[in-house]
Order: structure tokens, then sequence, then C-alpha cells
């Protein structure tokens, strides 16, 4: 190099560096002070190349220790193709034979051979010896083609950039050409990370180099957070070794970088979908991370519905694509049905999929609990609109629509009734279009929370009660007209709507509503009090002859009325 190449490159991490540096530089702060460049008349001469020897300071004198300086090897300078040795220290042990004392008898040295040999000992010394070694032996394979590669080389080549002990399960290498070019591998691995989605630890799996040297690996513009699982690296020749992550964010190459990276990983994931086996392991592994991409990445919302598979009211324990259920759909069918739930087993029996079974629709079955976010983003597939069939506002197409209408109104004062003696516990009674079998159902407004929202809400630590407290009262109770229970309690609230077994059948009613439904009970004493007390009229067992376990059990609700004025008289 020559003087004006040590002047204008020396310092160079000072002129590029960080915003903060820059900002004090220009303040006038001493921000590492000054060089000097003079001709060296005294030490080796090198006729060609460059020799640099480091002074470090007493505390930083870690740098000097071999482990130390393997690993910032391996990290900033693996891959770049000139070979970086290492003066390093190597200790063997060496075993030798301590040479026994002769024994010496007056003039004549009488040696026995066999007695020697067992008087003699074994020690062991250390020998220390000092090597050039080679520490970047890992070679780059992004540089070459595709098909030069081998399997091996890959799963090599992934195990050494990430420590993992088993192989990948995909791999996507590919160029990228245009305003900016770069070469990336991209990996799968085959099994979740167990800090996955641990918010304290900064992503690190995608390594940005420069003409293979690392740049970054910390840099959360360059993948978003729910690819977060994907390996590998990135590196371009077009950049400058000397970049900033302030430089990177203006010239807005990591928008192009990234926009590409999440392009190939979807094309990675559908041709992992090729193969139905490695596409379970996939999924089970990464479904969160792709109903995450649903809920945050809008641009690619489409393209990542593909990849969801759910279970179906028909589909056994098989798992269905959203494109494979609209190929399904029924004649006359618009939407495409979901239930979000705790389970499958939980909602197999549920009353809300009984109008949806017997016209033989299919239902998805939504049961992580991510699943309420994505879907609420989702809203739609293939100009199809996802409705839930534990909202209100289901609408069903019906041949006997206006019988229907007919029956309606026959049941408009039981819904009124019921209305009145539950009071803030529902917001309305309507006629259901959604059961057939079940007397009635508890659903939510179509903006509010359905059952499971409402479970995984309060399972939440740090949630809003308040929030809790409103949403939670945003239920409309469903009745069937066409069951016996609804229609014998219509023509008992006829003939007297303050009838003490009206007011406790509507209770009950609807607190097995609330846990048919998927909510939990607030006072489950109070209802298992409700059924024994309909066990004993059932058995006709008079109320005045319980003995002494039946004292505590809740009064009706005329009677609670009753004895509160009795007693703010006394």
């Amino acid at each position: 190099m020559t003087k004006a190449d040590l002047v204008n490159n020396l310092g160079t991490i000072a002129r590029s560096g960080t915003k903060e540096f820059m900002e004090a530089l220009q303040a006038g702060a001493d921000a590492g002070g000054s060089f000097t460049v003079t001709r060296d008349v005294t030490g080796e001469q090198l006729g060609r190349g460059t020799k640099i020897t480091l002074f470090l300071k007493e505390d930083q004198l870690e740098y000097l220790e071999e482990r130390r300086i393997k690993d910032l090897v391996k990290k900033h300078s693996e891959f770049i193709s000139y070979p970086i040795y290492l003066w390093t220290e190597k200790t063997t042990e060496k075993e030798i034979n301590d040479e026994p004392k002769k024994e010496e008898k007056g003039d004549v040295e009488d040696v026995d051979e066999e007695k020697e040999q067992k008087k003699s000992k074994k020690r062991k010394i250390k020998e220390v010896s000092h090597e050039w070694q080679l520490i970047n032996k890992q070679k780059p394979i992004w540089p070459r083609k595709p098909e030069e590669i081998t399997k091996e080389e890959y799963a090599s080549f992934y195990k050494s950039l990430t420590n993992d002990w088993e192989e990948h399960l995909a791999v996507k290498h590919f160029s990228v050409e245009g305003q900016l070019e770069f070469k990336a591998i991209l990996f799968v691995p085959k099994r979740t990370p167990f800090d996955l989605f641990d918010t304290r630890k900064k992503m690190n799996n995608i390594k940005l180099y420069v003409r293979r040297v690392f740049i970054m690996d910390n840099c959360e513009e360059l993948i978003p957070e729910y690819l977060g699982f994907v390996k590998g690296v990135v590196d371009s020749d077009d950049l400058p070794l000397n970049i900033s992550r302030e430089m990177l964010q203006q010239n807005k190459i990591l928008k192009v970088i990234r926009k590409n990276l999440v392009k190939k990983c979807i094309e990675m994931f559908n041709e992992i979908a090729e193969n139905k086996e490695d596409y379970k392991k996939f999924y089970e592994a990464f479904l969160k991370n792709l109903k995450l991409g649903i809920h945050e990445d809008s641009q690619n919302r489409a393209k990542l519905a593909d990849l969801l598979r759910y279970h179906l009211t028909k589909s056994g324990d098989e798992m269905t694509s959203l494109k494979d259920y609209v190929t399904r759909m029924k004649e006359g069918q618009k939407d495409i049905y979901y239930i979000t739930v705790e389970s499958k087993k939980a909602v197999e029996n549920s009353p809300f999929l009984e109008q949806l079974k017997k016209k033989g629709y299919e239902v998805l079955y939504m049961v992580d609990a991510i699943d309420e976010h994505a879907v609420g983003q989702l809203k739609e597939y293939d100009g199809k609109k996802l409705v839930s069939a534990t909202k209100e506002g289901l609408k069903l197409d019906d041949k006997k629509k206006k019988k229907k209408e007919e029956k309606k109104k026959s049941f408009e004062n039981l819904c009124k009734t019921m209305k009145d003696i539950l009071g803030d516990k529902v917001e309305k009674v309507v006629v259901s279009d959604r059961i057939v079998d079940s007397p009635c159902c508890l659903v939510t407004g179509e903006y509010g929370w359905t059952a499971n929202m409402e479970r995984i809400m309060k399972a939440q630590a740090l949630g809003d009660n308040s929030m809790s407290s409103y949403m939670s009262s945003k239920k409309t109770m469903e009745i069937n007209p066409d069951n016996g229970i609804m229609e014998e309690l219509r023509k008992r609230a006829e003939a007297d709507k303050n009838d003490k077994s009206v007011k406790d059948l509507v209770m009950l009613l609807f607190e097995t509503a609330l846990l048919t439904s998927g909510f939990s009970l607030d006072d489950p004493n109070t209802f298992a009090a409700r059924i024994h007390r309909m066990l004993k009229l059932g058995l006709s067992i008079d109320e005045d002859e319980t003995s002494g376990d039946d004292v505590d059990m809740p009064a009706l609700e005329e009677d609670v009325a009753e004895e509160s004025k009795m007693e703010e008289v006394d």
C-alpha cells in the first residue's frame, strides 16, 4: 500500500461507523484519537505484502486467547477466500520409561534382565509444541451452482452454520439479480427451536455477508419475526465492506433483500408441501409461525393462506387446505364456515354445527389460540367469506323460510320473557336458524369475542378485566323452536310468566348453554344446586322434607326477592 492508501483507508470504521459515532465526531468529541504514518526503516523488510501488528491495552488481553481469536474468525471471516492461519499451542502427553538403578555386588555387576524390567517404571510427561493452524477451513457453497452441490454438502454446511445435530428439512439456494444482486441459501430445520418465540432473544438466523465477510446477523429488518425459524446466509458483492446499519436502512437495501427472502421462503414451503409426510412434520413444527404471518404480513397473506391446514367436520384425522375445502363446497354454499375451539374433541357435537351438518356443509376446526387473531385478519379466501359458526348473523338458505317465520312469531313472547329473567346476562334472546336438536345456544356478536377468545383472554395473567367483562356481556341467546323443551317452556310462560319453574328452567337452560357453547360458569355451585333441585322434582321429593345437606340450596328467583324484602323490613 502507498502512503496515500494508508492515509485514506486507516480509520475506515471511523468514517463509516455508527450514527452515534459520527454525531460525536461532528460535535468535537474525542473519538479515538489520531494516527501517524511514518516509514519503517528498522523493522522487517517485507519486499511485498503487508504485516500488521496489534498492541492491545491491558484490559483487552482476552483477544490474545486462542479460543477468542478462533471464535472471532469463525464469526466474521470463516468464508473469505484467503487462508487464515493461527499460531497455536499444542500439548501432548508422552509416556517414557524411567531407567532403574543397576545393582552392584562387589566388583561383579550382576544384572538380571527380567528383574530390571519389573523395576522399570513408566512416567507420563507433557510436551508443548507450536504450529500454524488453518482456522477457516469451511468453504462457502453459495457462490457455486445449486446443481453442482450434493445433498451431503448442503447438510454439512447447514450443521456448520447452525450447530444443529440434525440435518435440515428443506433448502433453497438462489441468486437475485436486478437493482441489487445477491446470492443466498435458506434452510428449514426439522424441529422447532425451544426459544423460537422468546422475545428477549434477538433473531440471528440469517447472516448477512459482503464478499464473504460477515456483516451482521441480528438485523430485525432482514426477515420478519414469523420467519425467525428459517436459517441461512445472504451474500452480496454490491455492498461496501464498511457498510453500517444506518446506511443499509437509508438505501432501502434491506427492504429489497427482505422482500426476496420472504418470497423464496414461501416458495420453499410450497415445495415441502409436495411431499405429504415432510409437510406434516413442517406444519406441526411451524404452524404458529404461518398463522402469525397471516396476522402480520398483509402483502403475503393470500399466499400464506394456501399453506394452512385444518381438521374438518368430515375429514377425520386428515387435515385439509382451504383450497381443497373450496373445491368440495356444496352447490349453493357461498361462505367458508369455521369454528374456533380449544380442541377438536370439544366441538364435534357442538349445537352450533347442527344446521350446518344437516345441510352437508363442512366446518373448519380452528384449535390454536393464534387462529382467533389470524382469522380476524384473513376474513376471506378465494373470494369466499370466512364465517364463524358461533357468531350472530349466520345466514343459511332455507326452503321452509315462510313456515319458520310464522313459528318465530309464536316464540316472540317467550324470547321477551327469557330476556327479562336473564337481564344483563345476555344482550338479547332470538329464535335460531343454526340449531336442529339442542334447545338453545349462546352466540357472540360478529365483532365480539368468541367463547374460545374469552377463554384465552381470561387465561392471560396481565389481561384487562374491564375489557373482558364488557366483551363477555355481549352474548345472544338463540332458542330452537322445534325443540320439545322450548315448546313446553313457551306454553308455561304464556300460562303464567311468573311461574317459579319457568324462571328456574330459563336459568338452567342459560347455564347449560354456557357450557355447550364453550363458555365457563361463574358460579358452578349454584348451577349444581339447580340441577339437584330439578332431580328432586323429577323424583317427586318434597322440598320441605329435605335433609340437612340441602339447607344451602339456592331459592327460586321469586323466593330470593321475597327474602330480600323481609330482610329490609327487619
